[in-house]
């Protein structure tokens, strides 16, 4: 690491901390530019909003601050103009761009009442509010975090941003920032190596999240869409964010005349205090920044341009020392001591770039061009010598050797050692377009992507128990020491080598159009598409191959005209996933060109219903699926790591229910409570069906928020998931048909306590708090039970019974965090 990158981050560091602010959204946005008929701006213009007030300037743009959840009739009136009288309903912290158009001659009427959510729930997309998102707590704080409280999403590393969706596993789900996919680094193989989520929260407007059965204009994967949306700026401010965990800062401002935006956003993250409290005692050094920027310029009314740039900087050392896992029951207690020798050192750093222009030809055809380049240097270097000791331990109450391991039933040594290094550049260019008929949507896109990368792969590793070399479970000549004596070569338990320069030419397109009518009394809304994708893999000592894919996909949705407020839904197509570089490498390295798409089809059968419960909001969504999945590409999953065996010799399905209940359970405030079923098995080489990895058969989430009644500016945040245990709970070398054990159900829960000194509700003229727009100070506990759970699990061998133990690799114990929020 050279000494400007490390001047680099340390200034990130510094900056982040310094600089303690954050954005808080207490209601909703209404913004945008009032026009005549000529399409000129109209310069004060006086909106009147509840009890708010404000005039338009000379560019016709305007923003005003309306009350949340609640009807809100806003006036726009003027001297010259006949007024508009429309009524809003937001959401807490929504941003609603309104653009009238004021007549001089034609009498106005109106009263349209606009949600920020009825148009997304006939597509079956979950939209989550930013500022919900913000507050609540978590070990990995952010939009993924308030993922994993939804039916059909899970994980079970909190220490991890990566989420499983319907049975798919980590590679499936679709991220758009501004609609431009952006990626993940490749090597990581473990959640505290992870560092900083793409998604900056402080930058977002809107999240939009659909769990399958979604349409043409997304890409293509098999199992979910996290569409984001990054918000342009109205006005000067600095917001940031700072707890033991790290501190993040954003900026944000915009020209005097309305057409410049800038928003920059700096993070920094430290897991220290969530990896020591670990049952290993290490000497860790992890360093995540990135900086993101979002520029936007208007040129003209129909012109504007727009940049997102994103740069980062992970750095993760590691040198393990001493690790005690006590396991098994009271009559049979168990423990591991390990001391360890080495150290890891690994860096990720990427730089991401995009440049989208937009015309709008008229007010129904709106083109844009899109490019964009994502570039990941990587490197994971580690060597790590364990020496173990397995045995029994003193469980005799009041003996002063209480917990120690008393009679060693195994002994032996481990090491580990690796040099792997990645230089992946993936370049993109798109046109996209939007056209408006006679109620009928068309939106269209063609677009060409290049992979290039680069990658050298050296991992081994040696086991050695009671003095004795242990070879691989697979190697030809099996090694049965010390029963019987051994003659054959000493062979690595694990090795790995290979060298790759890959790259892969991808065009892809869809057409796809929607329409909303009426049917008889019922409102309709109706979606069809269909996708094309062709890719060509080559490289050195690679035989170029070629292949090509389509998936029509179709939605329906009809809102009946009856008493109850009832909304049905369906959705369903075949979707594709061409493979990406890690799914053309196999267990040892070797890219395989021939690869398919792994085929699935999807049905998506659901429900709204929308109902009052103490005189308050509430909605039950239900949605029940289907997957028929073929070219199946098997694979294994250690931690967050996952490992293709690279061909296509398995079919799978998947089929389950979820349940969300959400609603105003507390007056003003969103809380929800969803429950999901999953069943998805495989048959590989048609030896039969087995769990696939990601079999996570119930779970149980929910977000929950309140407040002191007496004391409103006390808010409380609770984060509940309950998962039953994913299978995994074998060596990674076993063959799954063997071993189909499961680890433990994973139990968490994280509460978070705010106690708000300044919003917009409580002002003050003089003080030290009059400089405060918003101020916050609380706490947050982690894992509040302290619930042990586990991960993975370490296998080792009983060196006289040659019995392996299972000893489980525990995640986070029980962790305060402080934390304070501002706004200047």
């Amino acid at each position: 690491m050279n000494t400007n990158i490390f001047n680099t981050r340390f200034l990130l560091n510094v900056i982040c901390i310094l600089i303690p602010f954050i954005a808080v959204a207490q209601s909703g946005t209404l913004q945008g530019v009032i026009l005549d008929e000529q399409n000129h701006p109209i310069a004060n213009v006086n909106i009147k909003a509840g009890t708010q007030g404000t005039q338009s300037n000379e560019n016709g743009f305007y923003l005003i601050k309306i009350p949340h959840s609640e009807n809100v009739q806003a006036v726009f009136s003027h001297i010259t103009f006949k007024s508009i009288t429309a009524s809003f309903n937001l959401k807490d912290g929504e941003v609603f761009e309104f653009n009238p158009v004021m007549n001089t001659k034609v009498e106005q009427i109106a009263t349209v009442v606009l949600s920020g959510n009825k148009r997304k729930d006939v597509q079956g997309i979950v939209t989550l509010n930013p500022t919900v998102i913000r507050k609540i707590p978590g070990a990995n704080p952010g939009i993924e975090n308030l993922l994993k409280t939804l039916p059909g999403v899970s994980s079970n590393n909190e220490l991890s941003t990566q989420y499983s969706v319907r049975g798919g596993n980590y590679d499936e789900n679709l991220v758009y920032v501004n609609g431009i996919e952006v990626y993940r680094p490749f090597l990581v193989r473990s959640g505290q190596q992870e560092g900083l989520s793409f998604v900056n929260t402080d930058m977002v407007q809107n999240v939009d999240f659909s769990a399958g059965g979604f349409q043409a204009k997304y890409g293509d994967k098999l199992s979910s869409v996290l569409d984001i949306t990054y918000r342009k700026p109205v006005d000067f401010g600095i917001n940031a964010d700072l707890s033991l965990l790290g501190g993040s800062v954003s900026i944000e401002g915009i020209s005097k005349d309305s057409k410049f935006t800038s928003l920059v956003g700096l993070r920094y993250r430290d897991n220290s205090l969530l990896v020591n409290a670990k049952e290993t005692e290490t000497n860790y050094d992890p360093k995540f920044a990135d900086i993101q920027t979002y520029f936007t310029y208007q040129f003209t009314d129909k012109f504007s341009m727009n940049f997102l740039g994103n740069a980062s900087i992970n750095k993760y050392n590691y040198e393990p020392e001493t690790r005690q896992t006590n396991f098994g029951t009271l009559d049979d207690a168990q423990a591991l001591l390990v001391y360890y020798e080495g150290e890891e050192k690994d860096a990720y750093q990427t730089l991401f770039g995009a440049l989208q222009a937009t015309y709008d030809v008229s007010d129904d055809l709106h083109l844009h061009l899109v490019a964009s380049t994502y570039h990941t240097t990587e490197e994971e270097y580690f060597d790590i010598l364990a020496e173990y000791r397995l045995g029994e331990v003193n469980s005799n109450i009041g003996d002063e050797d209480l917990g120690e391991v008393e009679y060693s039933e195994g002994i032996g040594g481990q090491l580990n050692h690796g040099r792997n290094d990645l230089d992946a550049l993936i370049t993109t260019i798109e046109h996209k377009g939007t056209y408006s008929t006679n109620d009928n949507d068309f939106n269209w896109s063609v677009k060409y992507t290049n992979e290039d990368i680069r990658d050298r792969l050296v991992e081994w590793e040696v086991i050695d128990s009671a003095g004795y070399s242990i070879n691989a479970p697979d190697y030809y000549t099996p090694n049965n020491q010390p029963y019987e004596p051994y003659e054959g070569p000493l062979e690595a338990y694990q090795n790995v080598r290979a060298t790759n320069s890959t790259s892969i030419d991808r065009i892809q397109a869809y057409l796809q159009w929607s329409r909303r009518f009426e049917l008889g009394d019922h409102e309709v809304w109706a979606n069809a598409g269909v996708r094309s994708h062709s890719w060509t893999v080559s490289g050195e000592g690679i035989e170029s191959n070629s292949q090509t894919v389509f998936s029509p996909r179709a939605q329906f949705a009809i809102k009946p005209n009856w008493k109850h407020d009832m909304l049905f839904r369906v959705s369903g197509g075949l979707y594709y996933q061409p493979p990406f570089y890690r799914e053309l490498r196999d267990e040892t390295g070797t890219v395989n060109p021939e690869v398919k798409a792994q085929k699935s089809v999807h049905f998506v059968l659901g429900n709204d219903y929308s109902f009052q419960m103490w005189e308050r909001p509430f909605k039950l969504t239900t949605e029940a699926y289907y997957k028929d999945l073929t070219d199946v590409n098997p694979y294994t999953v250690e931690n967050v790591r996952i490992r293709y065996a690279a061909n296509n010799n398995a079919v799978a399905y998947a089929y389950g229910l979820d349940l969300r209940l959400n609603g105003e359970f507390v007056p003003g405030t969103e809380s929800w409570f969803s429950f999901g079923y999953l069943k998805t098995e495989e048959n590989i080489d048609n030896r039969g069906y087995i769990a696939r990895p990601t079999d996570q058969r119930l779970k149980f989430g929910a977000l929950f928020q309140d407040y002191v009644p007496n004391i409103p500016a006390m808010k409380m945040y609770l984060n509940l998931v309950y998962n039953t245990g994913l299978p995994g709970g074998s060596p990674s070398y076993a063959d799954p048909y063997v071993y189909q054990t499961r680890l433990p159900d994973y139990k968490r829960a994280d509460l978070g306590l705010q106690y708000v000194i300044v919003d917009e509700n409580k002002d003050f003229d003089s003080g030290w708090k009059k400089s405060f727009k918003y101020l916050s100070v609380g706490f947050e506990i982690f894992n509040v039970f302290d619930v042990q759970n586990s991960i993975t699990n370490t296998w080792v061998r009983d060196v006289y019974s040659k019995k392996q133990y299972a000893i489980p690799n525990y995640l986070t114990p029980r962790v305060f965090n402080i934390r304070t929020t501002m706004k200047f």
